[in-house]
């Protein structure tokens, strides 16, 4: 079975990029594997602070163990968006495969301090946890939205800069880095489509020289995301989409079962819808 850190040098060599999606239960859970065992690609379970409050931090991560001994994939556990080092240090404890360390409200400093700190546990628990930091607001809610948020880097003067990338990266350490290009948290109830600025994303690549994530793909044009790919992106998250896939699913579910109460059946639309729409992501994150 490939490594973390091999999987995403291969999917960089191929010019792909490998999943990430949030799950908070293991209707979403199951959704998300389907999908991946299908294709036969790697993916990477996503669970938040809130998630991993709601389905368990030991819990998540013996999900992820169990289904690693059932099927060929590599299948991968990453705590998302972790706001401090106590929190990232109950999951560096725990044995996940990675961290997400956001410190993308404090000031630089601030952010380089935690982030540092963060990245040195890490390193000296286990170097195969791969650490990685965001740099540049692109709004902080996994939820359906009106307006785009406020002062979210979706104009070009807002983005993330080659060299801040650069000077962050050298500085704290991390093995992968989250830029602000133009894609936010979230979804548009409008149908509002983030431009995602591909010539950033590579320029961003170049300097500074690890593996870049992209947060928010929810909402994203599938053009984008490919040209993304192209330039540079090796993970991209998605959580928003397969959240409404979910309620939606579990709502078709309850209308076509009004008298059934065992959960497993009222359920299974549930984790069909997220299965598709996690389908629908790996085709194109795989090229196809």
């Amino acid at each position: 079975m490939k490594t973390y850190r091999e999987c995403i040098e291969d999917a960089e060599k191929k010019g792909l990029a490998i999943g990430h999606f949030n799950i908070s239960n293991t209707e979403m859970f199951w959704g998300v594997i389907n999908a991946a065992k299908v294709r036969n690609l790697p993916v990477i379970i996503g669970v938040s602070e809130g998630e991993r409050d709601f389905l368990g931090v030991g819990q998540a991560l013996a999900l992820v163990e169990s289904v690693r001994k059932e099927i060929d994939i590599p299948v991968f556990l990453n705590a998302d968006h972790t706001y401090s080092f106590d929190r990232v240090k109950e999951v560096i404890d725990m044995g996940y495969d990675s961290v997400v360390i956001d410190g993308a409200n404090l000031c630089l400093v601030e952010n380089m301090k935690m982030t540092k700190k963060c990245v040195d546990y890490a390193r000296s628990v286990n170097p195969e946890i791969l650490t990685e930091c965001e740099l540049g607001y692109i709004g902080s809610s996994s939820s359906l939205f009106d307006d785009l948020p406020e002062g979210a880097a979706v104009s070009e003067e807002l983005l993330t800069r080659p060299e801040e990338a650069e000077s962050f990266v050298e500085a704290v350490g991390v093995d992968l880095f989250a830029p602000a290009v133009g894609s936010v948290h979230g979804m548009s109830r409008k149908g509002l489509t983030p431009k995602l600025y591909t010539d950033r994303i590579k320029e961003i690549r170049e300097s500074a020289g690890v593996p870049l994530v992209l947060h928010g793909g929810s909402g994203s044009s599938d053009d984008d995301i490919r040209e993304a790919i192209k330039a540079g992106i090796s993970i991209i998250h998605v959580s928003t989409e397969i959240r409404v896939a979910y309620r939606e699913g579990l709502a078709k579910g309850l209308k076509d079962n009004p008298d059934e109460v065992a959960p497993y059946r009222y359920l299974k639309t549930a984790v069909s819808e997220v299965e598709r729409v996690v389908g629908e992501k790996l085709d194109i994150f795989s090229g196809k």
